[in-house]
């Protein structure tokens, strides 16, 4: 092959979503020199008492939560959707459109300890995340309006992460968002031509060419996708084709509790600080449909680019053309890869 993908730009095709990416590796022969500067983080106490999420603190209006000793759950106090909003359409000459949208927003506190954020806890304790993202799942998914349950978490204030405490969100709501709705075609498309699920075939591959695979256990392995955009963007992806929450089997259960630990470790150890990412799971809608071509999967999105301090930003040609990239994803995933699984404070 006359194109080298380590040299030369190129386009990369993600297909899951049906998008491209621009890749421009020439741009960077060495995309990292390593730490360049420690950033001093400020020790978070256990508890705090100004801390809304905290047990046993006071919340908006009269909300108080309770002394919880694992993990807590409750409806958002300023929820982006409400179960109660008209369905109605606002349509002036098919040029201005609304609809009004159900839903149903919640919190979910990971740990009652204001300091501890999953690459810190005890793998059992992410296993107790893992059984409320199951529930949540089940519970809001049953409900007739709910048509996708959208778990994810920002970590950090870059994130827009609102409250240090360590917590995720869940959005439930009537319709199939734009992103997974992406996904639901081209998953869709795929197993109809193929037989097979989309990712599963994916991840077949990334095995055998083993090069952007960053860490695995016997339910799921998490890789640096060839179409990435983010710096160090992965996916996790379930070994056994499965589509839902509620699908996975007790063991499969405790192997995402293993692999999230595995990689969130792995972020926090690039530069030896609280990694900031977005992530969140693409489970199959709940809108009554069997789902076949759909593939559980996570995304982790982070920002950081080259330290603790140099972000990356969507701006200029990745706003008005294309998403783009200079350095390889195979070059993140070596790094990422080579990384200890143990928590630089715990060193």
């Amino acid at each position: 092959m006359n194109l080298d993908l380590s040299n030369y730009p190129h386009r990369r095709f993600n297909p899951l979503t049906g998008e491209w990416v621009q890749v421009s590796p020439h741009r960077t022969k060495r995309p990292w020199q390593g730490k360049q500067e420690r950033v001093g983080e400020s020790e978070k106490p256990q508890y705090d008492p100004k801390c809304y999420l905290c047990p046993g603190n006071s919340r908006a209006g009269n909300a108080q939560n309770p002394k919880y000793e694992s993990t807590f759950v409750f409806d958002n106090d300023f929820s982006a959707l409400l179960p109660d909003t008209p369905s109605e359409e606002f349509n002036k000459d098919n040029l201005l459109i609304a609809r009004g949208e159900k839903g149903i927003c919640r919190v979910i506190c990971f740990t009652p300890r204001h300091d501890q954020t999953l690459p810190e806890m005890a793998t059992s304790q992410i296993r107790n995340v893992v059984d409320l993202w199951v529930k949540q799942y089940e519970e809001l998914g049953s409900l007739e309006e709910i048509n996708y349950v959208q778990i994810f978490e920002n970590k950090g204030e870059i994130m827009g992460c609102s409250n240090p405490h360590p917590h995720g969100q869940v959005w439930a709501q009537q319709t199939i968002p734009d992103e997974p709705s992406k996904e639901l075609i081209h998953q869709k498309n795929y197993f109809k031509d193929n037989g097979r699920t989309l990712l599963n075939d994916y991840l077949e591959l990334e095995i055998n060419i083993d090069e952007r695979i960053v860490a695995q256990n016997e339910h799921f392995v998490v890789v640096v996708p060839f179409w990435a955009f983010w710096p160090f963007e992965t996916i996790v992806i379930s070994r056994r084709p499965f589509s839902r929450f509620t699908d996975m089997t007790d063991s499969e259960k405790e192997g995402l509790a293993d692999i999230i630990k595995q990689i969130t470790v792995k972020y926090d150890n690039i530069f030896e600080i609280s990694f900031p990412y977005s992530a969140g799971f693409h489970p199959a809608p709940t809108d009554g449909k069997e789902h076949p071509e759909w593939h559980f999967h996570m995304h982790f999105y982070p920002p950081l680019l080259r330290s603790a301090t140099v972000k990356k930003f969507r701006v200029g040609y990745e706003m008005l053309g294309n998403q783009q990239r200079d350095i390889t994803p195979k070059a993140s995933a070596d790094m990422l890869k080579s990384l200890s699984d143990v928590h630089y404070k715990s060193r």
